[in-house]
């Protein structure tokens, strides 16, 4: 039996204007995604348990099968483990973002999504200038998305909001708050003077582009080990993705990582080359995992038309061609899940349990309705906890 899981990042959202009345969803041609909906199970999944914030991180460990309340470690903690890094005792990991702040509002949670050779140069000024007192690591990741190792920092106990989740709105009420502000907000406001006049930000002003105002934490916490995909499944694994959230949740399921030349983790990725990949790793893998980025970062932006365009990509070169070899080769089963709602009304994440479908070997009788919202809520099945949906895909 070969499974396939494809991870449409935010494809959820609700009925909009600029679509007629539609959401994406409903807006898309995605005849493939239609077909494992209408042959399969549909219904809604609660990815995100009360309490927590909606987040590709909780998202995915869901879907991904493991109890948030006893496996979620914050979300840089498992892109540290996606980069091979570890902690010691007295470290606190927070997602370090590269953010254009003006007039007090969040402008730009992305700096323009600022090239990655723009960012590690960044990083490499934060991690060269002194923060007295602080024991700080500061690590590249992609584009805007970065990492701080914080020692000393292991007591604290802090909300901070995620920048995604506050687009155009007034950063003064999500100052991370609680025991250690004083210190974090310290190391931002002194990130923030370090910055104003970079080498990096005077070029990107003179050529019009979006610079990096200031740097943004959250996503704090310590690593936590998960039980790996064999152990739990007895089945090989490998995910393709350009996120490393994604990423370190693979890794610590015992999971290869397929690299892939061309993706971006944004609208920009290369579809096509995704779903060769994916249709490749068929020849290797029990499961094959392919997240896509798009749909989030365009719903991110309030584009309803790109996010539209995003799931019929996705439909077309990667749903599509895995449908066709997974037919070609006998017993299979194919999941398609959305980690959350991104609504392009707010430009946020939202609660609002996702559909999903899954089809083929043993799945019946199917359900007769296409891949949406509504559809999946005329089913009347909502799971709940949401992370029983991996072990009733994968059962036999």
């Amino acid at each position: 039996m070969k499974y396939v899981i494809i991870l449409p990042d935010g494809a959820s959202d609700e009925p909009l204007p600029q679509l007629g009345g539609r959401t994406p969803l409903e807006a898309a041609h995605i005849p493939h995604m239609d077909s494992v909906a209408r042959e399969g199970r549909l219904g809604r999944v609660v990815t995100i348990p009360a309490g927590y914030t909606a987040g590709t991180d909780v998202g995915t460990l869901t879907l991904m099968g493991y109890d948030p309340h006893v496996s979620y470690s914050g979300r840089a903690p498992m892109e540290a483990t996606a980069k091979g890094l570890t902690t010691t005792p007295d470290q606190l990991i927070f997602r370090c973002n590269f953010v254009h702040l003006a007039d007090g509002l969040m402008r730009d949670f992305t700096a323009g999504h600022i090239a990655q050779a723009d960012a590690d140069e960044l990083v490499a000024s934060l991690n060269a200038t002194l923060f007295p007192g602080e024991t700080c690591a500061f690590h590249p990741g992609v584009s805007y998305r970065n990492l701080l190792f914080l020692s000393r920092a292991s007591e604290m106990d802090l909300v901070c909001a995620p920048p995604h989740d506050i687009a155009d709105q007034p950063v003064a009420a999500h100052w991370p708050k609680g025991e250690g502000e004083a210190r974090i907000r310290s190391i931002m406001a002194r990130a923030h003077d370090l910055l104003a006049d970079h080498p990096v930000n005077l070029r990107r002003r003179a050529r019009g582009e979006a610079w990096a105002t200031d740097i943004w934490l959250w996503g704090q916490g310590i690593q936590v080990p998960l039980a790996s995909l064999k152990e739990r499944f007895g089945l090989s694994g490998a995910l393709i993705t350009a996120v490393d959230i994604l990423r370190g949740i693979a890794v610590g399921m015992g999971m290869d990582l397929i690299q892939v030349p061309g993706i971006t983790g944004y609208i920009d990725t290369d579809y096509d080359a995704k779903g060769r990949a994916a249709v490749k790793a068929l020849d290797d893998y029990d499961v094959v995992v392919v997240h896509v980025e798009a749909p989030d970062e365009a719903a991110h932006q309030g584009m309803a038309e790109e996010k539209a365009k995003a799931l019929e990509r996705i439909d077309e070169a990667v749903v599509g061609p895995l449908l066709a070899a997974l037919r070609a080769r006998g017993d299979y089963r194919i999941l398609v899940a959305p980690d959350h709602a991104t609504l392009v009304r707010s430009k946020a994440h939202d609660l609002l349990p996702p559909p999903y479908c899954y089809a083929g070997t043993g799945i019946g009788p199917g359900s007769g309705r296409p891949f949406t919202e509504a559809d999946a809520a005329a089913t009347g099945i909502l799971l709940d906890p949401g992370h029983t949906l991996m072990e009733a895909f994968l059962a036999n």
